[in-house]
């Protein structure tokens, strides 16, 4: 990489990010790592990624790093807030065999940090950044390697009293600050995972128009990543799921190896990550490219399901209720089917539609895939705002041996769309196709 993929100076959105969180930590000092590389086999390593706390404040994509935040001190000896990178020294002969790196300098110069340090001082300098602040931010019991890292550099301050220093008063948890914010995504973030969905999207209807009886489910698994490098994202977002016939019963099928079936239906859970921020996307379609009547009827009901849940989506609302909408309709469903009896309040009272439904109806969607933000703030749920980004994916999972009839044992369905909360309730935002009528009419082969 010779340049950020998004501008990163003291005026981009990364910048603004780590102004709005050095402003909650009054005289206090945060401390966030990147992702260190992590080794394959013998010398060969991972394809590398960044840690999603590091990159959200940066933008720096280099392993080797660590960003600390340093906030403003009032009072009789005031200081300025500061945002300083250490980072890998610029290295010739390295370069050479590993590719291009930033070096100090032009790190504080391109991504708009206040001081940049090579990575080797960083043990060095850190007890005077420590010494006489009021807290220390960082994300305590993730690494218990940085624990004890930043642990002994507060122990070194301990040994400056006679010279009248202190470390800090207090360790705080630096994820709270930060899931909150990560939560509302800003115009940045929103565009970024706007052009995810897109490339997604395209990967789910390339591998629409490919699907034919007898392929493996690794050929679809194929055609989702060459459409996703195609178009320029970064690559899977998780690993995919190509789950063919009762496949899609298993939640976290990740085998794609068997061969798909005519007349059976193939669901595809996959997602490309761009620049960071991922997208998430379910697709449940025909292997011959036509639904059979018992497979279009459960269809019918989870799809009804994801519109009564997108219909929930509001500011105001609390997380559940979206899926407490979907849950209505599938429970409702389920009782068509005859494999609930009684009334819908009752099945939902008593779980009886778990062993055909055992998950939740989405999640926080960003950075992660499963992304950072509390659901829950003390007893409450949280309540949906502007800018949050979430799924929504019901779904329907019909295994044989749970007294099935025989026409609708091993159909599996979930279909999976990404939401941005509005100020006038949800907009959806990845376009694969999804009603029955869509996805035959792409998958026609006249």
């Amino acid at each position: 990489m010779t340049a950020p993929l998004t501008p990163a100076g003291r005026h981009s959105p990364f910048s603004l990010r780590r102004q709005r969180l050095l402003a909650q930590l009054g005289d206090g000092i945060a401390i966030v790592p990147t992702a260190p590389e992590r080794i394959r086999n013998r010398d060969t390593h991972h394809p590398y990624r960044f840690d999603s706390y590091f990159w959200y404040l940066s933008g720096f994509p280099e392993p080797e790093a660590v960003l600390v935040l340093v906030g403003e001190r009032r009072g009789a000896q005031p200081a300025p807030a500061r945002a300083i990178l250490f980072c890998r020294p610029k290295h010739a002969e390295r370069e050479i065999w590993d590719g291009f790196r930033y070096g100090p300098a032009a790190a504080q110069e391109t991504f708009g940090f206040d001081e940049a340090w090579p990575i080797e001082e960083f043990e060095q300098r850190l007890p005077e950044l420590l010494a006489d602040r009021d807290s220390v931010w960082h994300s305590f019991g993730d690494d218990s390697a940085w624990d004890a890292r930043i642990f002994k550099a507060m122990a070194a301050v301990r040994g400056m009293a006679r010279a009248g220093r202190r470390p800090p008063r207090s360790i705080r948890d630096l994820r709270a600050p930060l899931d909150a914010m990560r939560l509302v995504k800003d115009a940045h973030e929103i565009r970024l995972m706007h052009e995810a969905a897109d490339i997604a999207a395209a990967g789910h209807a390339r591998a629409m128009r490919a699907c034919r009886p007898g392929m493996a489910e690794y050929e679809l698994e194929a055609e989702l990543s060459h459409e996703f490098r195609r178009r320029g994202a970064d690559g899977h977002a998780y690993p995919p799921i190509v789950a063919g016939g009762a496949n899609a019963c298993i939640l976290h099928y990740v085998d794609n190896r068997r061969l798909l079936a005519d007349g059976a239906l193939v669901l595809i859970d996959a997602g490309c990550e761009l620049e960071g921020y991922a997208a998430d996307i379910t697709r449940t379609f025909p292997v011959n490219g036509r639904f059979s009547a018992a497979q279009r009827e459960v269809y019918e009901i989870v799809l009804a399901a994801q519109a009564a849940a997108i219909d929930a989506i509001r500011p105001g609302a609390p997380f559940t209720a979206y899926h407490d909408a979907a849950l209505r309709v599938l429970t409702q469903g389920l009782i068509d089917l005859g494999l609930i009896e009684g009334s819908v309040d009752g099945a939902i009272e008593r779980e009886a539609y778990k062993p055909w439904y055992m998950h939740r109806t989405g999640h926080w969607l960003g950075l992660d895939v499963h992304d950072a933000g509390d659901y829950k703030s003390g007893d409450e749920w949280t309540t949906l705002a502007p800018g949050m980004t979430l799924t929504v994916e019901p779904g329907l999972y019909l295994r044989p041996g749970e007294k099935v009839p025989a026409a609708l044992a091993g159909i599996g369905i979930r279909i999976e769309d990404d939401v941005l909360v509005t100020a006038e309730g949800a907009s959806v935002y990845t376009s694969a196709p999804k009603t029955v009528a869509e996805i035959e009419e792409v998958m026609r082969r006249d």
